[in-house]
């Protein structure tokens, strides 16, 4: 964060000082809502949550280097600016400290891909400028400011994430931290049990083309010209539009798109100022349009065609446990995909699975799917489950371990139901079960495909076949 002092802060976000000596202490290190990250000269936000009340770490955090503690109340013996909601503070902070800096804000949401595409565009923008990015998904009222107070006076870029599980989130969202140029991927199923129906999903991502400048100041709506709903947003916006895909019709497109025989994409990309060649390192079909998504944000920001193929081309994961790539020393590749999962996401990897299973099928390798509950999918989840369970039988992916309760019973069913009535599918109680069957019957060749929501923690099968293994990620 720009250093400022902490009569400055409270000016901002109307907090009281309490035991502060000095108000002209400057913040100099980042802000922190979790103490085990404190540096020095940081400020500490206190946030009262479910589970943790951060308002008991505050002295340790002090005692950790931190200026001063962001809280609701005053703690004795500490310095805290005392306001009435930290999460609101925290946002007002987060809106002056970027309101005072030359940064383009560029920010994207979609139901699924946000993560990679966001990890895409942070690594395509970064050759031409210092940028910052979330760490994770941190797309959320608490995520979204920690991630804007990173910026700092040579800040050229500020690239946002934007979840929402309820109408007005994206509106709040940009209200913080107006975007400049904002990018719809996709409307999916995430969440449709918050949301009641995908009409409604599309009435929520539309709110960022909705918080744009008009084209007149610079705004640019960056929509997937293959997805209707997120098309159709260009009525609800005075930016520019800028279409990605695969359509004729799109700005930014691929073409003669193809899988390589380890299930890595490659497809020529043709923007307006020309063509290139590209090679993804990423496994799956399903991140050519994360990687149109990026090229067209790059491209209205002055990068050549040229420079983002090759960006492109070269460019990893940064967040963990999305289609992270392991092969051991014995030849079995593990592919952790497991932070979170929705129907669309699942059948994307699931397809990126049976693509990269390709290579092993000819020398006796098979692909195992082990998948557990994609949560919040309301009155549609016996449906959804059932559907995924019957594209693992559809790919023809060799082995189904369903994992957990209800959710993953419905998973076996729609494979059983799909033509899986032998040992191809099986139903486990936990992840312990599933990692003692795998441990058992993996052999050299096979790739194991690991996924579900976060809630399931299913990163733990992955992280247990890695154990006291040599093994090297590719694909990042």
């Amino acid at each position: 964060m720009i250093a400022l002092s902490l009569a400055e802060i409270a000016a901002i976000v109307g907090g009281q000082p309490h035991d502060i000596p000095d108000p002209t202490v400057r913040v100099t290190g980042p802000v922190v809502y979790d103490s085990r990250k404190v540096a020095p000269g940081s400020l500490f936000a206190a946030f009262a949550g479910e589970r943790v009340d951060g308002h008991d770490y505050a002295r340790g955090a002090v005692e950790a280097g931190s200026v001063a503690v962001l809280a609701t109340r005053p703690l004795d013996g500490v310095p805290v600016l005392v306001v009435d909601d930290v999460v609101r503070a925290l946002g007002a902070l987060a809106k002056a400290v970027v309101e005072s800096l030359g940064a383009t804000v560029v920010a994207l949401t979609g139901s699924a891909g946000k993560t990679s595409t966001k990890d895409l565009i942070a690594q395509l923008l970064n050759r031409a400028g210092p940028t910052i990015w979330p760490e994770g998904n941190l797309n959320n009222e608490i995520g979204l400011p920690i991630t804007a107070l990173r910026a700092v006076e040579d800040t050229r870029y500020l690239v946002l994430e934007m979840g929402a599980r309820y109408i007005g989130d994206i509106r709040y969202l940009t209200g913080l931290v107006p975007p400049r140029i904002g990018l719809v991927l996709n409307v999916g199923t995430a969440h449709i049990g918050e949301f009641g129906g995908r009409e409604q999903i599309a009435q929520a991502k539309g709110e960022m083309v909705e918080s744009l400048p008009s084209a007149a100041d610079g705004g640019v709506a960056v929509l997937n010209a293959d997805d209707p709903l997120v098309r159709a947003m260009t009525s609800r916006t005075t930016a520019r539009t800028v279409l990605f895909g695969e359509s004729d019709e799109a700005d930014v497109r691929a073409e003669n798109v193809h899988l390589t025989e380890t299930g890595q994409a490659a497809f020529r990309l043709r923007t307006p100022s020309g063509c290139s060649d590209v090679k993804l390192r990423l496994y799956g079909e399903h991140h050519v349009s994360n990687a149109l998504a990026a090229a067209a944000v790059a491209h209205e920001l002055g990068m050549s065609v040229d420079e983002i193929a090759v960006a492109l081309s070269e460019a990893g994961t940064l967040s963990r446990w999305r289609m992270e790539v392991t092969e051991r020393s014995d030849g079995v590749t593990i592919v952790n995909d497991a932070y979170n999962a929705n129907p669309e996401s699942m059948k994307a990897a699931l397809r990126a699975l049976a693509a990269m299973g390709g290579a092993t099928r000819a020398t006796g390798g098979r692909t195992w799917a082990v998948l557990g509950q994609m949560a919040e999918l309301g009155d549609e989840s016996l449906a959804e489950h059932d559907a995924v369970g019957r594209l693992v039988v559809r790919l023809n992916v060799s082995k189904l371990v369903a994992v957990g309760g209800r959710e993953a019973s419905w998973l076996q069913l729609g494979a059983y139901n799909e033509g899986s009535w032998g040992e191809e599918s099986v139903h486990v109680s936990d992840a312990e079960a599933a990692v003692d069957l795998l441990r058992s019957e993996l052999r050299p060749g096979d790739v194991v495909l690991v996924k579900a929501s976060r809630s399931v923690g299913l990163e733990r099968v992955a992280q247990a076949l890695l154990e006291n293994t040599e093994g090297e990620v590719t694909g990042r």
